[in-house]
């Protein structure tokens, strides 16, 4: 592995490879991703706009503003993103996942930048990006700080960045780790390792350590009455933090 890539498993890559034709399946494997992706794409929305002071009920709200989606997958992320105006990036590590996205984003007439490659090899490039989108990325990479580093060098000063991720909690073993792969078979056995899931004061000490400022740590809930995300205050499961660079 090169220095470039250091954060990236192999492992972890070939996994998620292996489902990259069903990304854009809302019954397929990554079907709970697509219940999730409402609620994250509302709170993204929110806050970019809060934080650049932006008309979120605008059409293109981000006209003018540049986005990195890291660890991409299919694009489910960085689709809605373009039509709010953004002027995308997609990275994934994996060359099938980006070859999927790239599909997609022709049938639907959406431009993106997709590349298959790490958050090192783009900081290499000396890239910059006014927001940073890191959902569900950190807890399927090999080295967490190498990875943040990069990543917060890939924001251009006055940029903001929201990472999503789970806790490492019993409540989390139980119900993200064992209750979704194995009971529900929500998500394909094997899928997240609680090992690496991380709390959200490890998370935050982390960014700090890149030289970001923490702005909102945010808690997503499952609704099972309503079968659907929501937001909430509890972040001991799925979270979200929203961090700024100076």
């Amino acid at each position: 592995m090169t220095d470039s890539a250091q954060s990236i498993d192999p492992a972890e890559v070939a996994k998620f490879s292996a489902m990259a034709a069903e990304w854009w399946d809302p019954e397929g494997k990554f079907a709970p991703l697509h219940k999730f992706n409402p609620v994250r794409l509302d709170f993204i929305r929110r806050e970019v706009a809060a934080h650049f002071n932006r008309d979120a009920r605008s059409l293109k709200p981000f006209a003018g503003l540049s986005l990195l989606d890291i660890g991409c997958g299919g694009g489910l992320l960085s689709e809605p993103m373009a039509r709010l105006g953004f002027a995308v990036t997609g990275a994934d590590a994996s060359e099938r996942n980006i070859g999927t996205a790239r599909t997609h984003a022709a049938q639907s007439g959406v431009t993106i930048d997709y590349r298959a490659t790490s958050a090192e090899a783009l900081a290499e490039e000396g890239l910059g990006f006014d927001v940073v989108l890191n959902m569900e990325v950190v807890e399927h990479v090999a080295d967490v700080g190498a990875y943040l580093s990069a990543c917060a060098g890939l924001l251009k000063p006055g940029g903001i960045t929201l990472v999503a991720t789970l806790n490492k909690t019993l409540k989390s073993l139980a119900l993200a780790k064992i209750g979704a792969e194995y009971v529900l078979g929500w998500v394909p056995r094997g899928t997240h390792d609680w090992n690496r899931f991380i709390a959200p004061a490890e998370l935050r000490a982390e960014l700090e350590q890149t030289g970001l400022s923490i702005l909102k740590t945010q808690g997503v809930s499952f609704n099972p009455l309503g079968w659907d995300w929501r937001l909430s205050n509890d972040v001991d499961v799925n979270y979200m933090i929203v961090a700024a660079k100076s």
